[in-house]
């Protein structure tokens, strides 16, 4: 128990700090043609075609990126669109970076872009791994300026999705570095 617990708040606080800087490092120079997507938009990919028994699980995920985006723009941690499609590490995860940017007085703009891929499933939990491309998904001062130049870039996002009481929820998340993937 104690030795789970402990990997857990390891693994939430550098969770924690990656997506927190993945919410503060979205932003690009004035000489990128990049503009932000419409309010409340997540841009996937066609590329792979979900199996159908994971396809539930793979929609929990990208709901939770998409709550997660429309919360951002607000910097919102008490949005109740968090849970609804993420529970566990992966929920506080998000209000820890959305509470940081509210310190910070940033909120984002545009979305990420997901494409997550099936790595293992049983009936109850998928396994997924993403390159979270984040390019879009920039920072603003609240005075509309960029928070900095930085361009934000891809990273590698792993994903636990649980069945439970119905429903699939994102349950442990862990965002690599930018460029990781």
């Amino acid at each position: 128990m104690v030795k789970t617990r402990r990997r857990a708040n390891v693994l939430l606080a550098g969770v924690s700090s990656v997506i927190t800087g993945l919410l503060l490092a979205g932003c690009t120079d004035g000489s990128s043609d990049a503009r932000p997507l419409p309010k409340g938009t997540i841009e996937t990919t066609a590329s792979r075609t979900p199996n159908a028994e994971h396809a539930e699980a793979l929609d929990a995920y990208r709901a939770m990126w998409r709550d997660l985006t429309l919360a951002s723009e607000t910097s919102d941690a008490a949005s109740p669109l968090l849970d609804d499609h993420a529970t566990g590490g992966a929920l506080e995860l998000m209000k820890y970076g959305l509470q940081k940017s509210k310190r910070e007085q940033v909120v984002s703009k545009g979305a990420p872009r997901v494409d997550p891929e099936v790595l293992s499933a049983t009936s109850q939990k998928v396994v997924l791994v993403d390159c979270v491309d984040d390019r879009k998904w920039l920072q603003y001062k609240l005075n509309g300026e960029l928070k900095n130049n930085a361009p934000g870039g891809h990273f590698k996002a792993d994903a636990t999705v649980r069945h439970s009481k119905g429903v699939w929820k994102v349950s442990d998340l862990y965002m690599h570095e930018v460029g990781s993937c």
